[in-house]
């Protein structure tokens, strides 16, 4: 048979051949289209390459080109023009602008602490999409340490400049704001949405959260009490010396707890979450929105970026103090923890109204947890390391007020169930704790307002 003035195969054996093809792993000519469209092409040996093969090489080359800025466009579209709260990303660059032309400090710590906001959403955002990559108790681990990068990473470059009360006030304040704000407006937006009925958590976990929580409130009490009481060995050298060895107990204590999540839970919390992650499958169909490398990227882009946007933050605290004429007091332990913690505020209300409570307890008792049995020890022995004499001791009227606080939450943690108006209720309770820190005067504070 010619066609063309050429000699082919006879048309029985391209039937043959169709036939073969069609039956090979039970695959219809269409789904071979499909995954010729889908899959790369295959390298071709280089000797004896005929044109058309070069001709493809090329063409495959130009296909990985467009692909990869495909999803370059693809992922500044989730990341960056998704959230309408990114609209205040531009105003961190505008803080380094003002810094520069003008150094006006009020203006300086206002744009640098709302272009801060977005930067900690997005980065609790990267951290929600590496944990789909990671374990469950991986993940939670995840999500509380990168929700806490905001505050250290402020209280690292509070120490280097020799502002010790600054640190102790915005962790203290990171503590209350979790245990009081998002978890009252998790409680309340929860309740709201399922106001038929309670809502439920792990009470065990939640106990668990609050005995920690009461030890780290302890580890902070006795260098005040030794302080108040004038009771030290060594006046000056006592105190400082009992926050470090306490530092290094509660990081023990920590890490051991840690440890416990890991390896001894991790069997239960595996077989609750594969449960939990079926149905949530079927229902919600949830999946990760970018890769795992381009989630540790981001990771690393929104932790620097914050780290620089916090350095003009902490240099111009104490200006904006005398500028705006509030409290340094009401900025450290009001101003910057809401700032540090608006991804966790963010994620635990959108969890308690999709009646996942546990995701809440865990995000907001969880980081409360972490900033006071970690966070708080790191800052004193890295305080130690820098020469800096950062220690436990953060006053009567601070301490006080973490220990009323923890109480008050143990109490509405101790039977495992939560309505709006618990959630009412710790949210006034902040107010409360608000207003207090606004007409409180810092002895040891430098640069209060007059007149305040």
């Amino acid at each position: 048979m010619e066609i063309n003035g050429s000699r082919g195969p006879p048309l029985s054996q391209f039937s043959s051949l169709q036939l073969q093809m069609g039956s090979m792993s039970g695959k219809s000519m269409h789904e071979f289209e499909d995954e010729s469209l889908a899959s790369p092409p295959l390298a071709l040996p280089r000797k004896g390459l005929p044109i058309d093969g070069q001709h493809y090489g090329i063409v495959g080359q130009e296909w990985n080109f467009e692909n990869l800025k495909s999803r370059l466009i693809k992922n500044l579209k989730i990341v960056i023009f998704t959230e309408k709260i990114n609209i205040l990303m531009p105003l961190g660059p505008a803080a380094i602008i003002v810094n520069h032309l003008t150094a006006h400090h009020g203006w300086v710590f206002l744009l640098s602490m709302l272009g801060i906001i977005p930067l900690a959403e997005r980065l609790g955002f990267a951290t929600e999409q590496l944990v789909f990559f990671t374990g469950p108790t991986v993940g939670s681990l995840l999500n509380a340490t990168f929700g806490n990068a905001t505050e250290l990473i402020i209280s690292i470059f509070a120490l280097e400049n020799g502002m010790i009360r600054i640190v102790q006030q915005s962790l203290l304040g990171s503590i209350l704001s979790n245990m009081l704000l998002v978890l009252g407006c998790a409680f309340f937006g929860g309740g709201l949405v399922f106001y038929n009925k309670e809502q439920v958590f792990d009470k065990s976990a939640a106990v668990m959260n609050s005995g920690l929580l009461l030890m780290a409130v302890m580890g902070l009490l006795s260098p005040a009490v030794l302080y108040y009481t004038h009771t030290e060995l060594h006046f000056g050298k006592s105190e400082l010396a009992l926050s470090r060895f306490t530092s290094c107990i509660m990081l023990v204590v920590y890490a051991s707890y840690i440890f416990y999540q890991l390896k001894i839970q991790k069997g239960n919390h595996d077989h609750q979450n594969e449960a939990v992650g079926q149905n949530e499958e079927s229902e919600d169909d949830e999946a990760p929105e970018i890769s795992k490398m381009e989630a540790i990227i981001w990771l690393a882009f929104f932790t620097g970026w914050i780290a620089v946007l916090s350095e003009y933050l902490v240099q111009a605290i104490e200006g904006a103090s005398i500028a705006l004429k509030i409290p340094l007091a009401f900025i450290s332990v009001i101003l910057l923890p809401i700032v540090g913690n608006a991804a966790e505020h963010a994620s635990a209300i959108m969890f308690a109204m999709k009646d996942k409570l546990d995701i809440s307890l865990g995000v907001a008792i969880g980081s409360s947890t972490q900033i006071a049995m970690f966070g708080i020890p790191f800052c004193v022995i890295i305080g130690w390391i820098m020469g800096t004499p950062m220690d436990l001791n953060f006053q009567l009227f601070e301490t006080a007020t973490l220990f009323i606080t923890v109480v008050v939450v143990a109490f509405m943690l101790q039977d495992g169930t939560s309505n709006y108006f618990k959630g009412l209720m710790l949210i006034l309770c902040y107010l409360i704790v608000a207003a207090s820190f606004y007409v409180h005067v810092d002895p040891e504070s430098i640069g209060e307002p007059p007149g305040v």
